[in-house]
């Protein structure tokens, strides 16, 4: 059985999406069936994950509304080993209230995860800020997860609060293991980032932490312009290989 891998954050603007899109193509780059889940109704998977032109917009939301069938959401990308199953309609819809009660307490969720991960060796789902009923619904079927944190002073404010909610998750979900905290836009040359990087590393438990840190860069979000993760337009970029290191070791972990 495959692995999933949740993103959570407490805020957005964070990298959640970009770390969810980029570690889904550094995983299919290292030769492993990977499927890349929106479930966050902003649905900004669609820009970065590198999809074919003229690709349908049709996604999640759309199979659990039963308007469309799972084989119809489950779009190709330019990587032969990864799939992409977009947030759909919900994108353009202003309320969410539906949709997320669609998840939380339908079955369709359970279902597609259990069948992604008999078929592909990794499942990204990338989730809404928070830990609303979506996170949760999504946490208590995952087995892995990662928590990007901006390296600001105010992401420090939200840290507490996402990692009681999560370690509390994974007391109820014996499955699921935190991996830990993703330090992102990480800026070597400005002191209150590296002020950051040293509060979490000397206040936050060493195995809550990952090794890995992902530098400032523009890179990221060009290739999100350009409609591609960064480790394909750019690879020699500093945030490009964090992101494929960081693949690398999870890879590791999850076999």
């Amino acid at each position: 059985m495959g692995k999933v891998l949740a993103i959570v954050s407490q805020k957005g603007g964070v990298g959640k999406t970009t770390t969810a899109v980029n570690l889904a193509a550094a995983f299919a780059r290292r030769g492993l069936k990977t499927l890349l889940v929106d479930t966050d109704p902003q649905g900004s998977v669609r820009y970065g994950a590198g999809l074919r032109k003229g690709h349908a917009t049709a996604g999640f939301s759309d199979y659990l509304d039963g308007t469309r069938p799972l084989r119809d959401v489950i779009l190709p990308t330019a990587l032969p080993w990864l799939r992409v199953i977009l947030a759909g309609s919900v994108s353009d819809s202003a309320d969410h209230t539906l949709y997320q009660r669609r998840v939380a307490d339908g079955t369709l969720l359970p279902e597609l995860l259990e069948t992604a991960r008999a078929r592909c060796h990794v499942v990204i789902v990338d989730t809404p800020p928070g830990l609303g009923p979506i996170v949760r619904g999504v946490l208590a079927l995952s087995q892995h997860v990662i928590v990007p944190l901006q390296a600001e002073p105010l992401a420090l404010q939200t840290t507490p609060q996402i990692l009681r909610g999560i370690q509390d998750l994974v007391s109820r979900n014996p499955e699921l293991t935190l991996d830990g905290l993703l330090l992102t836009m990480v800026d070597a040359h400005s002191p209150s980032s590296m002020r950051v990087v040293e509060y979490v590393r000397a206040h936050v438990p060493r195995h809550l932490v990952l090794d890995t840190m992902v530098p400032r860069s523009e890179a990221p979000s060009e290739a999100f312009a350009a409609g591609q993760p960064v480790v394909l337009r750019d690879p020699g970029d500093a945030a490009s290989q964090a992101y494929v290191n960081l693949a690398a070791q999870l890879a590791d972990r999850f076999q």
